[in-house]
């Protein structure tokens, strides 16, 4: 009995001995990689703090990944440090990524897309857009998917790959907005006199802006109307209210100068076939038979 105990002591000495040193460099590149990680980490996420492109949830994103990574390169060396073949380890991490990859192409689609849009930045959380059927105000965007809220207040959730190869129409972006406002005028009534009250319409309103200058033109003939088209700049958030206001007013200014607004309509013109006398018809059939 004793000397099989005498026997592991001393081939748990000899294994010591022969790997004490492996053993220790193991545990220090371990300690080493591990605050090489975290200072880059911390490193990277103080430069991508000073891009204004990008946000809280793509720097979060990006230097965790940076972390990992350099924490999986850190194992590997580890297991080299041991004499275990890492080629064979980097075969199977990389099938086993090939694998997640393609079970997961969507959700990889989305976080690609994810990062683009924060990085991008076609639009940002409280703006209005327009994507084709998508349509609303932005409240959330994350690294799946997007959040907004629709015009009649519906919750929607959209994935990233959808809106980021969508054209996106962002209305809040730029400062200022042009309304195009289009009245049909019946074709009895006064052209120039409509343009004139239309025109002091526009610039009795302080919401329109002076620069770029406002503009009442005759945009077509149309089949039942001649179409005046006002066309005026105005803040972002004043767009809504005086489109409105103005469709009003244009209607009250053009009934006080007896101005009509026609609805479509058709002129229908009727022929009727003269009836021929009698004698007509039967010398027209002699002459025929003969």
């Amino acid at each position: 009995m004793e000397d099989e105990v005498f026997s592991i002591a001393n081939q748990l000495i000899v294994l010591i001995t022969d790997y004490a040193l492996d053993i220790v460099g193991a545990l220090l590149l371990l300690i080493a990689g591990w605050v090489v990680a975290g200072w880059i980490e911390k490193h990277t996420g103080k430069v991508l703090k000073r891009i204004d492109r990008v946000d809280a949830t793509l720097r979060s994103f990006v230097t965790n990944l940076v972390r990992y990574a350099i924490l999986v390169l850190v194992m590997i060396a580890v297991f080299a440090q041991f004499g275990i073949q890492t080629t064979s380890i980097i075969a199977v991490l990389g099938a086993a990524g090939l694998a997640v990859g393609l079970a997961l192409q969507g959700t990889l689609a989305n976080i690609a897309a994810g990062m683009l849009l924060h990085f991008l930045r076609p639009f940002r959380v409280g703006e209005s857009i327009d994507a084709g059927s998508i349509a609303g105000t932005v409240r959330e965007i994350g690294l799946f998917s997007t959040e907004l809220q629709t015009w009649d207040g519906i919750y929607l959730m959209v994935p990233n790959s959808q809106l980021a190869s969508a054209a996106i129409l962002n209305y809040s972006r730029l400062p200022t907005r042009r309304l195009n406002l289009v009245i049909g005028i019946s074709y009895t009534d006064d052209i120039d006199k409509t343009l004139k009250v239309l025109s002091e319409l526009l610039q009795n309103d302080e919401r329109i802006l002076d620069d770029p200058a406002h503009q009442v033109m005759v945009k077509e003939l149309a089949d039942s109307s001649v179409n005046i088209n006002l066309r005026c700049w105005t803040n972002r958030e004043n767009y809504w209210s005086l489109r409105f206001d103005l469709t009003k007013q244009a209607k009250q200014r053009l009934d006080e100068y007896d101005i009509s607004i026609p609805f479509p309509q058709r002129d229908v013109h009727l022929y009727h076939e003269e009836k021929q006398p009698e004698a007509m018809k039967t010398t027209a059939s002699e002459s025929e038979a003969t």
